[in-house]
């Protein structure tokens, strides 16, 4: 993969831009140190690295805006960075440019169970959102698998899912508000504690703008009453086709669960040497939950079962109580985890409509033996988001040029049959120069205007989304005007 070229007259400066920043932030909050900057060099896509010219780690809003500032006046660029948890390199830095972390901005500023609302600074963890208002009964709903580490920053960043989005939606639809602090360091309020701001839709700009327009310091979420009761089916089948018409049959029939999760062979048996779930070893697997009363509960999945024996299951197995649940949700929660301890891979993010699952597996099917490389398929299939890893041995010259090529045709794939690049993951590094493929020229033209207005120089997350010689001209030519 093309990576561009660092500005040797901002690496020159290196020792001035790092006393600049030195001036605005406790000296402890700026790293500058060669083997230090290592840790930064790049995030959940390990394929490709570069160390930045160096990190700063702000604990507040005001010391963001006064490293933007800095940065602003010296023509640094800025690379905004959650947790490092991104799986399509959208905080990878360039050599040129500084990391901008925010995990010491981690507090939780206001919560209001009457509005059901939770202010909190965007270096939070996902899970640690919910585990700040769950022993009062409230939960936040977005839940990537990597929300344990993952921050809202990034949440907010690459408008991301989890299993339970086909209930209650991704992170825009959990979003009210934030605290934006643009590149030259500007602090901007968009939205807040209601249900819609007035005027323009800037929140629906920001959510998903993978930090090409400011960097988030702080966010308003919905919080929700926890359920009454929830509980997960686990059901097994002889093919990828009849679990992906299920999927496709309950959907149509009316139903929502709060989660549908498939797994095809390869996971399971690799999920069960690693956590030892006690799946079936079949082709393919769903996993099931609804939520609500007993009662609904009960109707719910007595619809989902009926659905399910059109396409004659293997396995059917419901939970009986909250310890065979957690048994249920283990192997999947472990998926990816697992699959790292076999071998390296790249994970993809398209996205399909439902009725289409059947067709999209079987011909990922056919590119993975034309590839003569295994894929693994372990995806959210209620919304048709899939996740397919792509395995290579990244000590093999060839393998990784071959995963890429292989990735690049299931994403084209999931255009092809009327989805599109991205459900989760964001576009990156990884998927900026297939944009094309989806968007023409006019579409990605209207994109980069916004950027324009938000980021007139382009110094924000540079080089990644729009297809890498597109940017790098935009970029040029704001610099040179």
């Amino acid at each position: 993969m093309d990576m561009p070229t660092p500005d040797a007259s901002i690496i020159a400066r290196k020792s001035t831009i790092v006393e600049r920043l030195q001036s605005v932030l406790p000296h402890d909050a700026v790293i500058h140190d060669e083997r230090e900057t290592r840790a930064y060099e790049c995030d959940g896509l390990a394929a490709y690295k570069c160390p930045p010219l160096c990190a700063v780690l702000p604990s507040s809003t005001q010391e963001v805006a006064a490293v933007m500032k800095v940065c602003h006046e010296m023509g640094v660029p800025v690379v905004p960075r959650g947790s490092g948890t991104s799986l399509a390199g959208g905080a990878m830095p360039t050599a040129d440019a500084v990391i901008l972390g925010v995990a010491r901005l981690n507090d939780v500023l206001e919560t209001s169970y009457e509005d059901r609302i939770i202010r909190v600074q965007s270096g939070r963890t996902n899970l640690s959102v919910t585990g700040a208002v769950e022993t009062d009964g409230f939960f936040y709903a977005p839940d990537p698998s990597s929300q344990l580490a993952c921050a809202i920053a990034g949440n907010i960043a690459m408008n991301s899912g989890g299993a339970h989005c086909l209930k209650y939606g991704v992170t825009t639809n959990n979003l009210l508000g934030v605290t934006l602090v643009q590149m030259d360091g500007t602090i901007v309020e968009i939205g807040g504690g209601h249900l819609d701001a007035g005027g323009l839709d800037l929140l629906g700009v920001i959510c998903g703008s993978e930090g090409q327009l400011g960097v988030v310091t702080e966010a308003t979420l919905r919080i929700l009453h926890k359920p009454e009761g929830a509980r997960p089916i686990l059901m097994g089948f002889d093919s990828a086709e009849a679990a992906g018409t299920c999927v496709s049959d309950i959907i149509k029939a009316g139903v929502l669960p709060v989660a549908i999760e498939y797994m095809d062979r390869m996971c399971i048996e690799v999920c069960e040497a690693h956590a030892g779930a006690g799946y079936p070893l079949c082709e393919a697997l769903l996993i099931i939950e609804v939520e609500g009363s007993p009662a609904e509960i009960d109707e719910q999945l007595a619809v989902i079962k009926d659905i399910a024996a059109k396409q004659n299951p293997n396995t059917m197995r419901e939970a009986a109580n909250a310890e065979e649940a957690g048994r249920i949700w283990l192997g999947r929660k472990s998926a990816f985890g697992a699959m790292g301890q076999i071998n390296d891979y790249m994970c993809l993010d398209g996205t399909v409509p439902v009725n289409e699952l059947p067709n999209v597996l079987r011909r990922i099917g056919e590119l993975s033996k034309e590839h003569g490389l295994d894929v693994g398929n372990v995806f959210h299939a209620g919304d048709g988001n899939m996740h397919p890893l792509i395995l290579y041995n990244a000590n093999t010259p060839g393998d990784l040029e071959r995963c890429e090529a292989l990735g690049e045709e299931i994403l084209k794939l999931c255009v092809e049959y009327g989805g599109c690049l991205t459900g989760e993951h964001g576009v990156g590094i990884e998927k900026r120069d297939l944009m094309l493929y989806q968007y023409d020229p006019a579409d990605l033209e209207a994109q980069m205007a916004v950027k324009d207005v938000f980021d007139p120089a382009w110094l924000l997350n540079p080089s990644k989304v729009f297809p890498l010689a597109t940017s790098a001209a935009r970029r040029d030519g704001k610099q040179a005007a």
